[in-house]
């Protein structure tokens, strides 16, 4: 299971990766916000990265503004590992080298077109383990 959420200003690219995910038969949790009335997203981050830690769900999309405020807010979280992407590379990236998981967006700087394939790149991608598992475990200490 997947966790979305998003701030006012992340409201109708979240909306439009919803659509997207229902399309491929995608199964999430929608924890907010639920419209385009002005929202903390600190507390929607909040939300979704307990659900993560928690085992309810595997990995999160979280779209605000720019996407760096909801980047910073879940990565307070211990155990989460959010990563800003606004392509597919870095996408990619992010999953296999970094094991993230949870993708933030910003709704002001990705158009629905493209936010949609790193979703699905973000997704699809494994996490390669091996040399790379070393680096996340020396992150989870500090």
């Amino acid at each position: 299971m997947l966790v979305i959420g998003s701030d006012h200003a992340g409201f109708n690219l979240k909306r439009e990766i919803m659509r997207h995910l229902d399309e491929s038969g995608t199964e999430y949790k929608d924890v907010g916000c639920y419209s385009d009335t002005p929202a903390d997203y600190p507390e929607i981050a909040q939300v979704a990265a307990e659900l993560i830690i928690n085992g309810e769900c595997e990995r999160g999309i979280l779209v605000c503004g720019a996407g760096i405020g909801m980047s910073i807010a879940a990565n307070k979280i211990p155990g989460i590992r959010a990563a800003l992407c606004g392509e597919g590379y870095s996408a990619r990236m992010a999953r296999s080298h970094n094991d993230a998981n949870i993708l933030c967006m910003g709704a002001r700087v990705t158009g629905p077109g493209i936010a949609c394939e790193i979703v699905d790149i973000f997704l699809s991608a494994g996490f390669e383990s091996g040399r790379h598992q070393k680096r996340i475990d020396l992150m989870e200490k500090n």
